[in-house]
Formats: structure tokens, C-alpha cells, sequence
């Protein structure tokens, strides 16, 4: 037998006992989940699970925050492919790419989905003095008067921007966009009266929407959301095909073993499926998704080439 054969079948066999191993044994030191800023969908997620994933893991989870997605996708594609570095994260994310240049890692290429973690769905809401209670008016009343609606949105990119875009671009309307460091801000001008639209997630408008300060014409999701009762959908309400939707994902570096991928995925899921911490996301206008690797993978691949038409068609640009 070639000597040459030999040594390469040995080498892969101690590969492979040696992850096999690894994974047998993991985790054997704290691990760390790096997710967006204090109080994002990803942050109060990963906080939530995080004192049950130390208990099933039977080490510490500690969350860690960065208010950049490019920061924290570098500093998670950089690190070791063992399982002790996590990252939870969303759609703005994922689309970084497709908004900026000069960014190193790559959504597909460096990253190995975990689990489906949450989703939060897009609203369309208006101050209650604009005389619309539909989509179909709204889009009749932004025709009528041309440059003359104003709506409010976050980052460059982020979900509440885009779905302002998706909406102008859907319905043919020309309405002006005011952009604010954070969609909070854009809610609290929408509150005052000093603008007419907002495109927020579910999260943020949901407390506004039961006092009544706000107006929600629809939410931006295929199905009517558990979240707003009686809320009907954009597209059964004047908008066909209208979607927008905030996902939530886990994600570990590339070539992380999958027997800790399978380990993580399913302590992930056990911690979505508590009764406790499925009504705590859902009182902040979130709804857990457990879902396995495979599913996450083709939902970022859907939305790269969703959004990422969209940002290329519109020009949309944050440099």
C-alpha cells in the first residue's frame, strides 16, 4: 500500500477523533455571546437564555455588546471555531455587506448558523391626525400629495429604513425621509406630531400603538401577528406582497464542529421553548423561532438576495 496514503488516512483520522473528542467535552470554560447594542432584539434575547445556557451547559454564558455590526462580525469571524465564541444578531447585519465597502467577512462564508432565535415583525404606523385607518388610504393620500408626507427611520439600512423604501418603491408614493440616529427618536417626533410614518419594529411601537399616541395601519408580516390582534396585514390591506420582518439568528464561526453546532442548537431551542421566557419576548413585541441551522442558512440567503436588490436598485449606500 502507498506509504503516502498512510500517513494522509492517519492524519485525518486523528483530525477527526481529535474534534470528536473536543466536541464530547465542550464546554469546558465560560462562553461568550457578542450581540448588538444594550436593549436590541439580539441583546434582550441573549440575556434571556443566557442564565439557562449556563445552567444546561454547566458553564458560564456571558453577553457581551458591540454597537457596530461590522465590529462584531469581524471579531466573531476572527475567533477560534470551538464553540466559545457566539453571536446573536439580525437582518442589518447579514445586509452589511450590500451597504458598505471595505467590510473583511463575508455573512455566508465566515459564519455557521446555529438556530433560528426570534422575529419581530415591521409596522406601518401613523400619527392619528393623518386621515387614514388603511394602507389603501395612506398609499391614496401620499399619491395625492407628492413630497409632502414625511417618514421617520433609524440607520441607513437598518429594517425600519428599508421598509420605508420597500414601501415607497411597492406603492409608487413619494414621501421624504427625516433619518435619526435610532428609530426611538423617529417614534417620538411620529408621537408629537411632527411627522406622519413610521416603518418601526413591533418592539418599539407596541406600547404606543395601546395607548393610542399611534395609529397601526398594518402589520408587515404574510400572516396576521399574535402580537396586534386585529391588525390586519399590509397586503390584505392594500399592499400585496408587502413584507418586513426583523429575524434573529445564533450564529459560531466557520468550520466550528457540527456535534457542538447539534449541542448548541438544541439547548437553544429548550431555553425558546420555556413558557417564561416565551411570554417575556413576546411582552416586548418579539416572538421566538427556534429553528435548526439549515432553516436560518436558507432565511439569510432569502433576505441577502431579497434586500440586497432592493439596496442595489435604490442605491441605498452607508459609508
Amino acid at each position: 500500500m502507498n506509504p503516502t496514503f498512510l500517513i494522509q488516512t492517519s492524519t485525518l483520522i486523528a483530525l477527526c477523533a481529535s474534534g470528536m473528542l473536543n466536541a464530547q467535552s465542550y464546554p469546558v470554560k465560560p462562553v461568550r455571546i457578542m450581540t448588538g447594542g444594550a436593549g436590541s432584539n439580539g441583546d434582550f434575547t441573549s440575556r434571556l437564555m443566557a442564565p439557562g445556557l449556563s445552567a444546561a451547559l454547566g458553564q458560564q454564558v456571558i453577553v457581551e455588546n458591540r454597537q457596530s455590526g461590522v465590529i462584531l462580525g469581524d471579531t466573531v469571524a476572527k475567533s477560534a471555531a470551538d464553540g466559545y465564541t457566539l453571536l446573536i444578531t439580525g437582518s442589518s447585519f447579514w445586509l452589511a455587506p450590500n451597504l458598505q465597502s471595505g467590510i473583511q467577512w463575508d455573512p455566508i462564508r465566515d459564519f455557521a448558523p446555529v438556530s433560528l432565535a426570534a422575529t419581530s415583525p415591521n409596522l406601518i404606523v401613523v400619527h392619528p391626525s393623518l386621515p387614514t385607518k388603511t394602507v389603501k388610504e395612506l398609499i391614496a393620500l401620499a399619491r395625492s400629495r407628492p413630497g409632502q408626507l414625511n417618514y421617520g427611520s433609524g440607520a441607513t439600512g437598518s429594517t425600519p429604513h428599508l421598509a420605508a423604501e420597500l414601501f415607497r418603491s411597492m406603492a409608487h408614493v413619494d414621501i421624504v425621509r427625516i433619518n435619526y440616529k435610532g428609530v426611538g427618536q423617529a417614534m417620538n417626533d411620529l408621537i408629537a406630531g411632527h411627522m406622519q410614518v413610521v416603518f418601526p419594529n413591533a418592539g418599539g411601537a407596541a406600547p404606543h400603538v395601546k395607548s393610542g399616541r399611534i395609529r397601526a395601519l398594518a402589520v408587515a408580516t404574510a400572516a396576521p401577528s399574535a402580537l396586534f390582534p386585529g391588525v390586519p396585514t399590509a397586503a390584505s390591506s392594500g399592499l400585496p406582497g408587502y413584507e418586513a420582518e426583523v429575524l434573529n439568528g445564533v450564529f459560531a464561526p466557520a468550520k466550528t464542529p457540527s456535534a457542538i453546532i447539534s449541542r448548541l442548537h438544541q439547548e437553544i431551542t429548550t431555553m425558546l421553548g420555556k413558557s417564561d421566557i416565551r411570554e417575556k419576548l413576546f411582552n416586548t413585541g418579539v416572538e421566538t423561532l427556534a429553528g435548526p441551522p439549515e432553516r436560518l442558512a436558507a432565511a439569510v440567503k432569502n433576505e441577502i438576495a431579497v434586500w440586497g436588490k432592493l439596496i442595489r436598485d435604490l442605491g441605498i449606500r452607508d459609508e
